[in-house]
């Protein structure tokens, strides 16, 4: 009888061995092996496709943040207390640059704080103005 227990002993110790041995080696491979044979390949190909989104974000930004075509003319509108659009006497409302119209908004804003101005233009392809500044 002792010997039967002794082989059985034997024999599971063979088996639980070759079981932890087994799940070592499939642990090593998966774990570390496989992984960093393409850990190079994978940070390659990530540093390639962030790049490539940089890429097509930038290009879609400049064209889309930059009208193709500059406006001829730009126009102040005034606007009183309750937003209905007025006129004031012996302002110039029409400028050819965007910077010159800009400035003598913020002019007119100290003058007549009670009123509103907004810096509008008429685009190509645009059925209404459309309005570049407010304050």
């Amino acid at each position: 009888m002792l010997k039967d227990s002794s082989h059985t002993s034997v024999l599971t110790g063979i088996i639980v061995g070759s079981v932890i041995g087994f799940a070592s080696y499939v642990y090593t491979l998966f774990g570390d092996t496989i992984p960093s044979f393409f850990a190079v390949y994978f940070k390659e190909i990530g540093a390639a496709l962030i790049m490539m989104a940089v890429f097509v974000f930038a290009i879609a930004w400049l064209i889309k943040a930059k009208p193709h075509r500059k406006p001829q003319r730009y126009l102040v509108k005034v606007f009183d207390v309750c937003g209905v659009e007025t006129r004031i006497d012996g302002m110039r409302d029409e400028f050819k640059t965007h910077d010159v119209a800009w400035s003598f908004m913020k002019e007119y804003k100290k003058f007549y704080p009670l009123f509103n101005f907004a810096l509008v233009s008429d685009l190509p392809n645009s059925e209404k103005m459309t309005i570049f500044r407010y304050l």
